[in-house]
């Protein structure tokens, strides 16, 4: 058997495991990861799937665990890729919020199928079962692959609430009686590793909310990610007690919340909600805004309405903003951003550093030993996770008393191969990052990325030079243009002159050597042109010298 994580590991988000026996493969989650800021003009980063290319009519299932973006965002790309698998199974909300997303990519012939917890599927060598777990999003499930050589247990993201808003907590006998009967391989959520005790319920949330929407006099806008069906409904149920109307304001946020009412998984009482455009028509302690944006992203609803860019909703003094989410890593900066506007506005912000008005959806430290535990791993592969959070997984397995040489911390691309004589690294793919660049996917190599963040700090020197065909002498003066070179000011016509001097003797010079080759003349003019400016501005921007011969 061979464990393939593809993403998800040192890094949180874009999730993708690869399971393969007796050269049969099965996919669990495809997730993505949004871009960092170092990343320029990159929308979306997704798993490195270029090994499967070759094998990929050796897929027998794709696997989704629930219907988080870093769990379920790739999909499209990997199917347009590689081709559609015979089945593509996830739970019933899952399903819905997938097949609405495929459908936008114009994906519409998908065999996606509802796997219910505790129901199997044959997939090749494989059968497949869901395992019902808690989480942030309804129908998050664990994925068992049992095998002939023993049962692979992915746990998707996951905590032991015990009073979930839903009624339904993680199947935890279940749990029990895989690990009474043996689980090969553990590959468990790390994400909470660093947090000792168990995480509070989400079902906690709820009179927070009240006591905190209670003492607010004007307009209160939530932010939460869309996906949180359960913080949505709790936020719903407080504004219905305290008679105040409901929008749902951001794409995401209503569509997400239309697919589980249309399940029965979510509802609100007839008459509650009100269209954004609406809001200006009630007075502002009658009003409730939910809202995309929790992660400060530069296109949410919130940081539009925080830069008096959205179309309906407006901020203002008086107006509480509250963050019913906590940022994920990575986006501390944006969010801080966004909070710092919105006081700048005059209205209030509350975020979970002042109430208790968020639950994370992954365990702590005692619910990932309880996992341990309750399934007796023969093997310990620690999951989702930055490099940090992988190895304090590691230390909570051997503190429940795994062996150290049974606990594998890996890396993307590092295959765990397991046989009847036991588990060990296999052969590194050496599976990097797929970048979506609009509506192109691929690898940017780090030269693209670089001349970006090149454009965007010194900005470009562009130089036309006109040369005679036949000997290579001046036919006009060279033209210089500048874009984005900052704190110029007055001296540009001055430096415009210093360049078009420097490109006259390289070209001069070029002549006089008989360089006919235009190639040779435009390496010459980057070099000492690149070399002039650093010199007298310290700087080096982008040097784009362009020859024409006539």
């Amino acid at each position: 058997m061979r464990i393939l994580p593809l993403g998800g590991l040192g890094e949180i988000g874009k999730n993708m495991t690869v399971v393969e026996t007796e050269g049969r493969l099965v996919i669990v989650d495809t997730g993505l990861m949004f871009p960092t800021a170092e990343m320029l003009g990159i929308d979306l980063v997704l798993p490195d799937f270029n090994w499967l290319r070759d094998r990929a009519d050796d897929i027998e299932a794709i696997v989704l665990t629930h219907g988080h973006e870093d769990h379920v965002g790739a999909l499209p790309y990997v199917l347009r890729e590689l081709g559609i698998p015979p089945k593509i199974y996830s739970g019933l909300l899952t399903v819905g919020m997938v097949r609405s997303k495929l459908d936008e990519h114009k994906l519409k012939e998908v065999p996606l199928e509802e796997l219910p917890a505790g129901h199997h599927a044959k997939a090749g060598p494989f059968d497949i079962e869901m395992i019902h777990m808690s989480h942030s999003i309804p129908d998050a499930c664990a994925v068992a692959l049992s095998t002939d050589l023993g049962t692979v247990l992915i746990t998707g993201d996951y905590k032991f609430d015990q009073t979930p808003v839903d009624g339904n907590p993680a199947d935890v006998s279940r749990l029990a009686e895989l690990g009474r009967d043996g689980v090969l391989c553990l590959c468990g959520d790390s994400t909470n590793a660093d947090r000792p005790g168990i995480a509070p319920s989400e079902s906690s949330v709820g009179p927070a909310l009240v006591e905190v929407f209670s003492r607010c006099k004007g307009r209160i806008i939530v932010t939460s990610f869309a996906s949180n069906v359960h913080r949505v409904q709790q936020v719903i149920d407080a504004a219905a007690r305290l008679d105040r109307r409901v929008a749902l304001v951001g794409r995401s946020m209503r569509k997400n919340f239309n697919i589980a009412s249309s399940l029965g998984i979510a509802s609100a009482p007839s008459g509650l909600f009100i269209q954004p455009k609406e809001i200006e028509d009630f007075p502002d302690d009658k009003v409730v805004v939910i809202s995309t944006g929790s992660q400060g992203e530069p296109l949410s609803a919130l940081r539009r309405m925080a830069n008096n860019d959205h179309r309906d909703v407006e901020l203002h003094s008086g107006d509480t903003v509250i963050f019913s989410a906590t940022p994920i890593p990575g986006n501390e900066g944006s969010v801080n951003e966004t909070i710092d506007r919105i006081f700048q506005i005059g209205a209030s912000v509350v975020t979970a550093k002042d109430a208790p008005i968020h639950a994370s959806g992954h365990g702590w430290q005692e619910e990932m030993k309880l996992m341990l535990n309750l399934t007796k791993p023969r093997y310990v592969m620690p999951f989702h996770g930055d490099h940090k959070r992988l190895r304090l997984h590691a230390e909570l397995a051997e503190s429940v008393g795994i062996d150290a040489d049974r606990i594998f911390v890996g890396r993307n691309g590092l295959p765990l191969e397991i046989n009847e004589k036991g588990a060990r690294f296999g052969e590194d793919v050496h599976a990097g990052m797929i970048f979506v660049d609009g509506v192109d996917i691929g690898e940017p190599d780090d030269v693209a990325l670089r001349d970006r963040r090149t454009l965007s700090a010194d900005g470009v020197f562009i130089v036309v030079a006109t040369i005679a065909s036949d000997d290579g002498s001046q036919v006009a003066p060279p033209e210089v243009i500048f874009r984005g070179v900052p704190f110029l000011g007055h001296e540009e016509d001055k430096i415009r002159k210093q360049i078009r001097k420097v490109a006259e003797e390289t070209l001069a010079e070029a002549a006089e050597d008989e360089v006919g080759d235009v190639a040779l003349i435009q390496e010459d003019l980057h070099e000492d042109i690149g070399a002039f400016v650093h010199k007298r501005l310290r700087r080096r921007p982008l040097i784009l010298p362009v020859v024409v011969e006539v």
